[in-house]
């Protein structure tokens, strides 16, 4: 069973972006570039606050 996790290996920020790629599978560059999107696109507010969510919800590999 797949978990997910922050990849703290292949982190640019926090990892979460490569955690959330390696657990659906896709390029951690595809889901950067959507976060980067939704950031633009929401006035900066939306990505953002989702980012930071996902920072302190998701647990960072190793535990």
């Amino acid at each position: 069973m797949k978990k997910l996790t922050r990849n703290m290996d292949n982190k640019m920020l926090a990892g979460v972006c490569s955690g959330l790629a390696d657990y659906m599978g896709v390029d951690p560059t595809v889901v950067r570039v959507l976060f980067a999107l939704v950031t633009v696109f929401t006035a900066g507010i939306g990505g953002l606050i989702a980012y930071l969510a996902c920072w302190l919800i998701i647990p960072p590999n190793g535990i």
